[in-house]
């Protein structure tokens, strides 16, 4: 019997807000142990929340860009467990009435282009951090965390591969950091995954016994979790046993999954409406604010970058990977005017020199003007290919306009026709012998008289210029 795979994720976002969801505390990542306490992350008696609007523009912002419906009304509710970093004893969330649902994200796959459903979009404030020793047999709790807002996105059950929810995850990190909402560093634990997997027949339509897998924090621990867990749920069923509906940690050590608990139903939870915040009621002119201050998506950067640029599907997909790509290439475009050049120098020639170097685009010294500055110089032929490359390598280095090094270093090409006909004469009168055997009939000495000429020059003539008067000269020996 062939099995499908049937997979939903379920992805948290940590937001970049100044603020924790429901307090003024800072949400800052990468402070002192329990720094960032207060009455309201404690839960401490008399303490009130009060919801993060920056939390709440982030969300609609989030669910335009999947398409969904932003519900107008909508509420925050309580969910209970018993765990040490969580202080209130409850989590905020939403339950019943998500800010935002019915939406979907457009992924390429290796099969096609498909949307794959998104159920709802939910605000929640985060946990604390657990920290397990071993030495001592104990177990820490850092609050840091505990409040800080987050985006819970949950998928429909439409993905039906380790690839395929990979791709879906990518293009969703992707979407988050062009908005700028999430940093999408899933090693610091800004955007985590949980995967609700099940196994069926292939031609049976209704779902089988689900487990969710927790503690995947990359794509790749993503791929490497969902191959064992199908695998896992195959060989069970195939062995005359059932899946165990349960939570399953992964295992990065040894791509595995074992048991940690078993699956909670959201009566366990006990949901109920939180009485210390008013529902939500949005209003359309705070969705249309919102929408005013949202970029350009990268599914329609990449179209653009195709249709009105003319670039490649290939070169559109490098630049549109990150924004700050995009927006890297829209300034030096503005300066030169010319979207292939700009393209080939920002994913060939500075990209190639950051992953040498070990370094982000945020660390270049080469200024996206300057880029286009540089591209301007070849364009009007102030320099040629060959001496950009110098002029690059040098502005990678002092991070200087290419302008400035091109007149400090002399590096103008010589365009004059009478001024490279002198040079070009000089160079044929000294090569006696070359000159004989061009003249007797071997054209392919023609490259060593251009040699000679720009050796001459110092490599400063304009190459189409000097091929041209060069051939008259030769022409003329001929006569």
């Amino acid at each position: 019997m062939e099995f499908e795979a049937v997979i939903g994720l379920e992805v948290h976002a940590q937001l970049t807000t100044s603020s924790k969801a429901f307090c003024g505390s800072s949400a800052e990542f990468g402070k002192g142990v329990n720094e960032l306490c207060d009455p309201v992350t404690l839960g401490l008696p008399g303490a009130l929340p009060v919801p993060n609007r920056r939390m709440v523009d982030f969300a609609i912002m989030l669910g335009l860009a999947t398409h969904c419906e932003i519900k107008r009304y909508n509420r925050f509710a309580r969910k209970h467990y018993f765990y040490p970093d969580l202080p209130k004893g409850y989590q905020i969330s939403q339950y019943e009435e998500p800010i935002c649902e019915r939406g979907y994200v457009t992924v390429r796959m290796a099969n096609g282009v498909r949307n794959i459903g998104i159920t709802r979009i939910h605000m929640e404030e985060d946990a604390g951090k657990n920290i397990h020793d071993s030495r001592s047999n104990s177990s820490l709790v850092d609050l840091n965390r505990a409040g800080v807002p987050l985006l819970e996105i949950v998928s429909q059950p439409d993905l039906r591969t380790p690839e395929e929810a990979s791709s879906y995850l990518k293009v969703l990190r992707q979407m988050l950091r062009y908005l700028d909402i999430c940093d999408g560093n899933m090693e610091e634990g800004s955007m985590r995954c949980d995967a609700n997997v099940s196994v069926r027949p292939v031609g049976e339509t209704k779902f089988g016994t689900r487990a969710e897998v927790k503690n995947i924090n990359s794509f790749k621990f993503v791929e490497k979790a969902l191959e064992y867990e199908i695998a896992r749920q195959i060989a069970v069923i195939k062995g005359g046993g059932k899946v165990v509906q349960e939570t399953r940690l992964f295992d990065s050590a040894n791509n595995t999954t074992h048991t940690l608990r078993t699956k909670e139903s959201s009566a366990d939870y006990r949901y109920f409406p939180d009485p210390d915040l008013p529902p939500l009621d949005i209003q359309d002119s705070w969705i249309e604010d919102v929408r005013s201050k949202m970029p350009i998506l990268p599914e329609a950067a990449r179209e653009k970058l195709m249709s009105n640029y003319g670039l490649s599907d290939y070169d559109a997909s490098i630049l549109t990977s990150e924004r700050k790509f995009m927006d890297y290439f829209m300034a030096a475009f503005d300066v030169c005017g010319n979207p292939k050049g700009a393209c080939n120098w920002i994913s060939s020639e500075l990209f190639g020199f950051l992953n040498k170097e070990g370094l982000v685009l945020e660390q270049s010294k080469v200024k996206a003007v300057d880029l286009g500055a540089l591209v301007k110089l070849i364009d009007t032929e102030v320099i040629s290919g060959k001496m950009a490359k110098t002029v690059f390598e040098e502005m990678c280095q002092s991070g200087k306009s290419p302008n400035l090094i091109v007149e400090e270093k002399g590096l103008k090409q010589v365009t004059d026709p009478e001024a490279i006909r002198s040079i070009a004469n000089k160079a044929i009168d000294a090569s006696g012998s070359q000159l004989a055997e061009y003249l007797g009939g071997n054209e392919r000495l023609f490259g060593f008289f251009v040699g000679q000429a720009m050796k001459l020059s110092g490599g400063n003539l304009n190459p189409k210029v000097a091929n041209q008067v060069i051939k008259e000269e030769l022409d003329k020996r001929k006569k």
